[in-house]
């Protein structure tokens, strides 16, 4: 397996599931309502909606980032958005902005080759694998935010 194949696939795993460590993003976030992503059961805590925000926001300057736009980011806040309204039709567009900005990112990495793994993130002073790589753990970082949320609106 190249490893352009590899990334994908970790990518995927992480956000769909099959992952070693457990659940993936997409298990975690089903059954979710708007009312519980809105909610902040811990203070000082992004909410699951802003977290959700937040992983499509980098996700998507990550693959800007590979096709040669620099991403720059003006406002590092944009990224934690949250709707004015909370409604679940709101809930439900940003799980679906979640699931594009994942897909999207996932499809402009399988048009890469292995070499151009290698070459630097647009604007960046690192890798495209070094970036990607990060992205994978990101997601998963914020997996484990969104479960520990999940359970603290249980308890």
């Amino acid at each position: 397996m190249s490893e352009v194949r590899r990334i994908q696939d970790q990518l995927r795993r992480a956000f769909e599931g099959e992952a070693w460590h457990g659940d993936s993003i997409i298990q975690l976030l089903k059954g979710v309502t708007a009312e519980q992503a809105a909610a902040k059961p811990i203070k000082g805590v992004h909410s699951i909606y802003e977290i959700v925000s937040h992983i499509a926001f980098w996700e998507t300057i990550s693959r800007r980032r590979v096709e040669g736009d620099e991403g720059k980011v003006e406002n590092l806040e944009e990224g934690w958005a949250f709707p004015n309204d909370g409604s679940e039709a709101a809930w439900q567009a940003a799980i679906e902005k979640l699931k594009i900005s994942n897909e999207a990112l996932r499809e402009t990495i399988g048009k890469l080759s292995d070499e151009q793994l290698k070459e630097k993130a647009a604007g960046q002073i690192y890798s495209i694998y070094f970036m990607l790589h990060g992205v994978i753990q990101h997601d998963l970082y914020h997996a484990g935010q969104i479960a520990v949320l999940k359970k603290a609106l249980t308890a």
